[in-house]
């Protein structure tokens, strides 16, 4: 059999790589071409993303994927995702209407609120299904309106981040069912637009495009960024195009007795089912239906993940010390266990910026000693994530009415073996890490699907386990761990 070259763009809230994907009898191997960070920058109070900046990068990414050696490969198609929640505006005349606003700006503060008291939470989530978080593209659009946004009003096309990409490589506006769904502005009964929803917000469903499945083949690369790139006219596919969804095709997990933790800036756990569950205990318990791969539906809880840890190293770095994450994972190793506990999820906790003092603000308002270095922050914040995962396990079990016997644990997270023993630990399961290019390897096996050469979802899965290392972490000290989360447990009804 010949051998398939898909082109993996993955884009994250931190970094983005481009990724070269070889598929030979059922073996796939990776071959990262080209990395680059995705920075926020503040401009007249408001913080956005990057985005030119973002697409040189993809373009510099495309061209090294596309030669070798000054030789031009044979590449059979592109894939893009991206994280969720944030997009742009298409002008009428085709223009991106201002650089996107990135989802941790505050204009969404109170937003959620105030939209309660228009549209019930109740009702919402009824439609919807999605968790309720302030970042949601639904509260987003609803503090651009209260703004009288000239930008929103001169939209014809809103697009998110992956089809914002898609478009500027094909010219091709639409959205992709992964995506959509993150939004807070999809039903994912009906599979499409909670036009009722949008109607009683008087928000404008004229500008939300057309929303195709997983897999389905936007366009062919323009001609003139095909010479660009050095590339032939392939055809670009939008795999899942949010970076969840293409992660979690890449769970090599069997049966239906597992849960993923798609584990990064963001940890997002959860399980696949064939249809969503919206009940009020779901509500309650606040978790979200969103789109998977192959019309599923990952049904999960989005977790503040390593964000604490980048934000630590960020801030250690202002002070004088630049640590790297190998020496951030050891100093926590050598740290005392079990000492503060945080609330990963604190409201406060989600805001850029001077992370240890909250925390040190956070244990002296819960009557606990505040860590006192860098070992001891980071290992803080992944004891407090691990809990985290057992709370967020517990719920899942209720839910679904069975047990889950194994945690698979994928994304670039993966590779910290501290956190993945502190989860085994917290959670008395075991847990199987890996692979750590879960997304850009999820992405290429969709494109694989839709050209033909992977025949499924669980085909794509036994090649992941033919291709990648998996590492197995046992529980241990369980009991400790026991004490440590009915400690968790008081400490989280204090806020």
């Amino acid at each position: 059999m010949p051998k398939d070259q898909f082109v993996a763009i993955d884009i994250g809230a931190e970094s983005g790589r481009a990724v070269l994907a070889s598929l030979e009898n059922d073996r796939l191997s990776l071959e990262e071409r080209h990395r680059f960070s995705t920075p926020a920058g503040r401009m007249n109070g408001s913080l956005h993303w990057n985005l030119l900046g973002i697409w040189e990068e993809i373009k510099a990414g495309l061209r090294r994927c596309a030669v070798d050696g000054g030789q031009k490969r044979q590449i059979d198609s592109i894939g893009l995702d991206a994280w969720g929640v944030d997009f742009g505006l298409i002008a009428p005349s085709g223009e991106v209407l201002g650089n996107p606003v990135h989802y941790r700006d505050r204009r969404t503060e109170g937003v959620m609120e105030k939209v309660f008291q228009r549209v019930s939470r109740q009702r919402i989530f009824d439609t919807t299904g999605v968790q309720f978080m302030p970042i949601n593209t639904l509260y987003q659009l609803v503090a651009m309106q209260q703004a009288k946004s000239s930008l929103l009003a001169a939209a014809e096309t809103l697009l998110f981040m992956p089809d914002l990409f898609n478009y500027l490589l094909t010219g091709k506006k639409q959205s992709e069912y992964s995506i959509a769904t993150t939004s807070q502005m999809f039903n994912p009964r009906k599979r499409a637009w909670a036009d009722e929803l949008l109607h009683e917000l008087e928000l404008p469903r004229h500008i939300l495009p057309i929303v195709a499945p997983s897999g389905t083949v936007v366009s062919s690369l323009r001609k003139e960024m095909a010479a660009e790139c050095r590339m032939n006219t392939v055809p670009v596919i939008a795999p899942g195009s949010h970076d969840t969804a293409s992660a979690v095709v890449a769970v090599p997990g069997e049966g239906d007795n597992w849960c993923f933790i798609s584990s990064g800036t963001w940890s997002l756990m959860g399980v696949e089912l064939a249809a969503p569950l919206i009940t009020e205990k779901s509500l309650r318990y606040d978790y979200t239906n969103e789109g998977g791969v192959g019309g599923r539906i990952r049904f999960l809880k989005n977790i503040t993940g390593l964000w604490l840890v980048q934000e630590c190293k960020r801030y250690f770095k202002s002070q004088g010390q630049d640590l790297d994450y190998p020496e951030l994972e050891r100093l926590s190793a050598a740290a005392p266990s079990l000492q503060s506990i945080i609330d990963p999820d604190h409201a406060p906790f989600r805001a850029p910026g001077d992370i240890p003092k909250k925390i040190e603000r956070f244990c002296a308002a819960t009557g606990q000693r505040p860590p006192t270095g860098p070992g001891d922050f980071v290992r803080t914040c992944l004891e407090s994530l691990a809990m985290t995962y057992r709370r967020t396990l517990t719920g899942l079990e209720d839910l679904l009415g069975k047990k889950i016997k194994t945690i698979h644990v994928v994304g670039g997270g993966s590779q910290n073996s501290l956190l993945n023993q502190m989860t085994a630990d917290a959670c008395a399961r075991p847990v199987v890490a890996g692979p750590s290019e879960a997304t850009a390897i999820g992405n290429a096996l969709v494109q694989g699907i839709t050209m033909g050469s992977v025949k499924s979802i669980e085909h794509a899965r036994s090649i992941v386990k033919n291709s990648f290392e998996l590492k197995r972490f046992e529980p241990r000290e369980t009991k400790a761990w026991d004490a440590a989360f009915t400690r968790y447990q008081e400490i989280r009804q204090q806020h």
